[in-house]
């Protein structure tokens, strides 16, 4: 069999493969095989027909076309395994040459990924400058105490109220305006005066009882994510469903007991302290990555394959499709209607976000390669057993172990990477 490679723009390659009359012989013999199972022959058993019976059954063309489709799929895969080529996704082929008795010639598209040059890393590292007494992160006594706050709502207790509502109460409302939700009820359950709504929607709720109905207008922000109605003025129907006066606990040792393993509320507090610093060190800890992997990106050459930014692309649009199910409660489609884009309008968006995290992920792999970074079966192991200890029979049921571990290796082989860069100033 004679292969030859052609280089393509955006890291793709050409392959034109050719295989001789013999050796395309013997694929038609395996494709007559796997036909036999298929072809009814008077007087035998499905698969005990002879070759040569099976053979005047089938279509000249039919057993042509599953010859190539076998020797395709085998020499393709082994060709790509025994040269090492790092392909992504699956490849475009194209059947140049087939006829019984004939070489066999066809060639394959594929997408690899690109060779990385790197610029000198380590002194871009050296020069970007930490935050002021980074690692090390301070946590005030308010963020505490609005971590506190936070629970004591969290354990609240609920009254229904036959008066007006005012702030602090819990109502529960439905509204109604024609730019949103294509016009349809939107449910709501909040805090009056912490909705976070637009301002003055919240003031003129106030003082609704349940059954009420009104309207309210109100001027959207001047930064609203809906340009079109961005500073305009919109009319709301609102109707009150329910008004529930909200009583607090009071926030003292009992408040904490009830909470855990605390004797007291000097030690939730520490333990919120405990929670909050990790909480900001993990945040500083990324953006601080997040820079390096910027600033070495910026410089690092290579062809950006126009497959893997598309697959990208996808797993965006897929996180935001999930988003707006469980945080809008409203259909993907409902949500393009309400700021007038297609599906497909609305992936183009994610377009340099896309090469963003591409261009962050072979500047990382090629880092790890030139650093030898490893990652030993061992310690994926260890890791993967971490994750899934606390896992429910049933949830460990739905697991794919393998797709876990190569997902944990990458984890762990990126920890790696970023630690050596951030020991490096």
């Amino acid at each position: 069999m004679k292969a030859e490679q052609k280089k393509l723009p955006k890291s793709q390659i050409e392959i034109t493969f050719e295989l001789t009359a013999e050796e395309f012989a013997e694929h038609s013999e395996h494709a007559l095989e796997h036909l036999k199972h298929h072809v009814k022959v008077d007087g035998f058993r499905e698969g005990k027909a002879p070759a040569k019976m099976v053979e005047d059954k089938i279509k000249p063309e039919a057993l042509l076309m599953e010859a190539g489709d076998h020797a395709v799929q085998h020499v393709y895969t082994d060709y790509i395994r025994e040269s090492k080529l790092e392909a992504v996704g699956q490849p475009e082929v194209s059947i140049v040459k087939i006829a019984k008795g004939n070489p066999f010639v066809f060639k394959a598209v594929i997408t690899v990924l690109p060779e990385v040059e790197l610029p000198d890393y380590k002194e871009i590292v050296k020069k970007i400058k930490r935050p002021e007494g980074y690692p090390d992160i301070s946590v005030t006594e308010e963020e505490v105490q609005d971590s506190i706050n936070y629970l004591q709502k969290t354990r609240a207790k609920f009254t229904l109220k036959n008066d007006a509502a005012d702030k602090k109460d819990f109502v529960e409302i439905k509204y109604q305006n024609k730019d949103i939700n294509e016009g349809k009820d939107v449910d709501d359950k909040f805090i009056l005066g912490e909705g976070g709504f637009m301002q003055g929607f919240e003031d003129g709720v106030a003082g609704m009882k349940a059954g009420d109905e009104k309207e309210i207008a109100v001027k959207f922000p001047d930064n609203s994510p809906r340009k079109d109605l961005a500073g305009k003025e919109g009319i709301f129907k609102v109707k009150m469903v329910s008004v529930q006066k909200m009583e607090l606990p009071e926030i003292n040792d009992e408040f904490a007991k009830e909470l855990g393993a605390f004797d007291t509320l000097l030690a939730l507090k520490e333990n919120m302290k405990e929670g909050i610093t990790m909480e900001k060190k993990e945040a500083e800890k990324q953006k601080v990555r997040s820079e390096i992997l910027d600033k070495v990106s910026e410089s690092a050459k290579f062809e950006t394959p126009e497959a893997m930014v598309e697959y990208e692309k996808e797993n965006l649009l897929a996180d935001l499709k999930n988003r707006i199910n469980q945080n809008l409660k409203i259909s993907f489609e409902q949500y393009l209607a309400s700021i007038k884009k297609t599906e497909e309008e609305m992936k183009e968006t994610y377009q340099k976000e896309a090469e963003k995290r591409l261009r962050g992920f072979l500047v990382l792999r090629e880092i790890g390669k030139q650093e030898k970074v490893e990652v030993s079966d061992k310690e994926v192991q260890e890791e993967v057993e971490k994750s899934i200890k606390n896992y429910s029979k049933d949830q460990l049921a739905q697991i794919d172990i393998n797709q876990l571990k190569e997902y944990t290796k990458g984890v762990i082989h990126n920890e790696k990477i970023f630690q050596l860069l951030e020991n490096l100033s």
